[in-house]
């Protein structure tokens, strides 16, 4: 069962599992997707809670995300899913349905479109209220040749948290 909490009672808690993997959920028509992310952050801006996410252009969640005005996040907090979330962050949802191929389970969003992932722990609900674009040209060179040396750069998605739910 899950149970509503503010954005913030376990940001802490969801901060410490990002750099190990969550969950990031899209849903645009009949087609779903999850990927592994280990970067975001939760904070107040425009005073909303807000949830940003990076996904590269060239992920399939892009595609969806451009076609869409919400996601979620979902964090098992409690070490399970190691094996899934490796999985999701090597394969593409162009190729096959990753809920179906590693056993994970898409539950319905309550105030969203895009579904929640049962086994975890802790999901936040986002609606889309601003994207960016990365620059390159104003990035530090560090992370530049460190994080992008592909030229395959983010964009960024930032989310109100419209809903956040632990189990």
């Amino acid at each position: 069962m899950l149970n509503e909490i503010a954005f913030n009672t376990l940001s802490k808690e969801a901060l410490e599992q990002l750099s190990k993997g969550a969950f990031l959920s899209v849903k645009h028509g009949d087609q779903e997707n999850t990927m592994t992310i280990g970067w975001g952050t939760i904070g107040v801006i425009w005073g909303k809670p807000i949830f940003v996410v990076a996904v590269r252009y060239s992920r399939y969640t892009y595609d969806l995300m451009e076609q869409t005005n919400d996601f979620t996040v979902s964090f098992p907090l409690n070490g399970q899913l190691k094996k899934e979330l490796g999985l999701c962050g090597k394969t593409s949802g162009r190729d096959q349905d990753k809920f179906k191929e590693y056993d994970i389970t898409a539950v319905p969003g309550k105030n969203v479109e895009s579904p929640m992932i049962e086994e975890c722990d802790l999901h936040y609900e986002c609606k889309v209220v601003y994207k960016q674009a990365m620059e390159p040209a104003t990035l530090d060179q560090g992370i530049k040749d460190k994080s992008y040396s592909n030229k395959d750069y983010h964009i960024m998605y930032y989310g109100e948290i419209v809903g956040c739910y632990k189990k």
